[in-house]
């Protein structure tokens, strides 16, 4: 699965990937070299932290329904009681 980036985040990120380069490896890359490295990590990385990133949005989201119910049966609980 590709994921797709809107221009202006891509541009950015090729941006954050010269300077990472620079600083930490002391090589000045050129903009397609930091292009190839943003196609690959979205191809091959990026896939993995979008998963993760769904499975995290679900356990969340889980979790606050599992909240609600509990929530919900108290009120119903106080109802019965009046």
């Amino acid at each position: 699965m590709a994921i797709e980036l809107p221009d202006e985040v891509k541009e950015r990120l090729v941006n954050a990937i010269r300077e990472f380069f620079d600083r930490e490896l002391e090589q000045d890359i050129g903009e397609l070299k930091a292009q190839l490295v943003l196609d690959f990590m979205t191809r091959e990385i990026g896939p993995t932290l979008y998963n993760r990133a769904i499975a995290d949005a679900q356990t969340f989201l889980q979790d606050k329904l599992i909240d609600m119910e509990a929530q919900l049966f108290e009120l119903e609980a106080r109802d019965e009681k009046k």
